[in-house]
């Protein structure tokens, strides 16, 4: 199974709107921006029958370099998460 690239939900979008392929681009090119903005601000990102893109705090932790074996801790950090919703994950199912 290939990966999907930017390039081809590029040429996807300019094939099913009939924008032209810079369009296209700039569309897709906005949507992530607005995306990236509010991630970044701490919200949260719902795309309804896709799913939700969160930002959530990990705290500190005690972790071991797997080559030394040393201890260390880990810093806190932010991570985003992705969960699908239900109309998504029924559709990734039904093949099974």
């Amino acid at each position: 199974m290939a990966t999907l690239t930017k390039k081809d939900i590029i040429d996807e979008i300019a094939i099913a709107s009939g924008l032209e392929r810079k369009e296209a681009t700039e569309a897709l090119d906005g949507f992530i921006s607005i995306i990236k903005e509010e991630l970044a601000k701490g919200g949260d990102v719902t795309l309804s029958g896709f799913g939700k893109w969160q930002v959530r705090q990990k705290h500190a932790r005690r972790g071991r370099n797997p080559q030394t074996g040393e201890e260390l801790t880990i810093a806190p950090r932010k991570v985003v998460t992705f969960s699908l919703s239900q109309v998504l994950r029924s559709e990734l199912t039904k093949g099974k």
